[in-house]
C-alpha cells in the first residue's frame, strides 16, 4: 500500500520511520510546505517530496495528515477531488475544519481522531462502560499531563473522553466533568479518568512513552480505511468496527 504523508513535522517523520518497518507499506509521497526545509529528510528513494498537494495525493493510495489545522480544509478538498481515503490526526481543529472533513467523507472514507493511540480508543470504550454503569453519585474527573510545548488545555483527548462520557449518560454537554491539566517536561501524554464517590474510587488511565504510539495507530487506521466505503470514522471504529456517521 502506498502512503502519502501530509506534513513533515515530528509526527510526519515518526510515521515515515514506522512505515519503513513494514514490507507491504511504501512511502510514496510527502507534502511539504517548504521544499528547501525537506532537502535532508530521510525518505525512501523514489518517494515524491513536493509542495504540490495534488501531486502528493495522486501518488498515494491513502493520505495520512499530521500537518497543521490551517491546511486541513485544503487537504480534505484535495483527497475528495482525487478519490483517496484520508487519515487525519491534526490537533486543534475548529468547526470549519471538521466540516471540511465531513464534506470529504461524503465521497471518500475519512478517519479523524484527536488521538491516534490504539490504547486511547480502548480507554474510551472502558470509560463509556463505567459511565453507563455507575450512578450519579460518582463525581467524574479527567486529569491530563502533556509536554510544555502543548498550548491547548484541556487536551483534545481529555475533551474527547469527556464528550464520550456525556454521550454514554445521554447528556447534552460534559459540564459535569472536572478537568485538570498539567504541562511539564516532554511528556507525550498521560490521561486519567477518575470516578469518585463518597465510598470508592475507580481510576482508568493511559500513558504514552513515545510518539511512535500515534504513528502506529495512524498506520493501522490507514490499513483499515483503505477498504472502507465513504464515511466519517474515528479510531473507535478502526478498533471495534462501526457504522458510518
Amino acid at each position: 500500500m502506498k502512503l502519502g504523508i501530509a506534513g513533515a513535522g515530528r509526527m510526519g517523520l515518526a510515521i515515515i520511520n514506522a512505515a519503513n518497518e513494514f514490507a507491504d507499506l511504501e512511502i510514496a509521497s510527502v507534502w511539504v510546505r517548504d521544499p528547501d526545509a525537506a532537502k535532508d529528510m530521510a525518505t525512501p528513494s523514489g518517494a515524491v517530496i513536493s509542495s504540490d498537494l495534488d501531486h502528493v495525493v495522486k501518488a498515494a493510495d491513502v493520505i495520512i495528515d499530521f500537518s497543521l489545522f490551517e491546511a486541513t480544509e485544503q487537504v480534505a478538498a484535495t483527497v475528495a477531488r482525487h478519490g483517496k481515503p484520508l487519515v487525519c490526526g491534526v490537533s486543534g481543529l475548529g468547526d470549519a475544519q471538521v466540516e471540511a472533513l465531513e464534506r470529504a467523507a461524503q465521497s471518500v472514507a475519512v478517519v479523524y481522531d484527536r488521538n491516534m493511540s490504539q490504547g486511547i480508543a480502548v480507554l474510551q470504550d472502558l470509560v463509556c462502560r463505567a459511565a453507563k454503569s455507575l450512578g450519579d453519585e460518582f463525581r467524574i474527573e479527567i486529569h491530563e499531563t502533556h509536554h510544555i510545548h502543548k498550548k491547548d488545555a484541556p487536551s483534545g483527548t481529555a475533551l474527547k473522553l469527556g464528550e464520550a462520557i456525556a454521550s454514554a449518560r445521554n447528556q447534552e454537554g460534559a459540564d459535569f466533568v472536572h478537568y485538570q491539566s498539567e504541562r511539564r517536561g516532554e511528556v507525550p501524554g498521560d490521561h486519567e479518568v477518575i470516578f469518585r464517590s463518597p465510598t470508592e474510587r475507580l481510576t482508568l488511565a493511559h500513558s504514552v512513552t513515545t510518539r511512535t504510539v500515534f504513528a502506529q495507530g495512524a498506520i493501522r487506521a490507514a490499513r483499515w480505511v483503505a477498504a472502507r466505503t465513504p464515511g466519517f470514522y474515528d479510531m473507535h471504529d478502526v478498533l471495534f468496527g462501526g457504522d458510518t456517521r
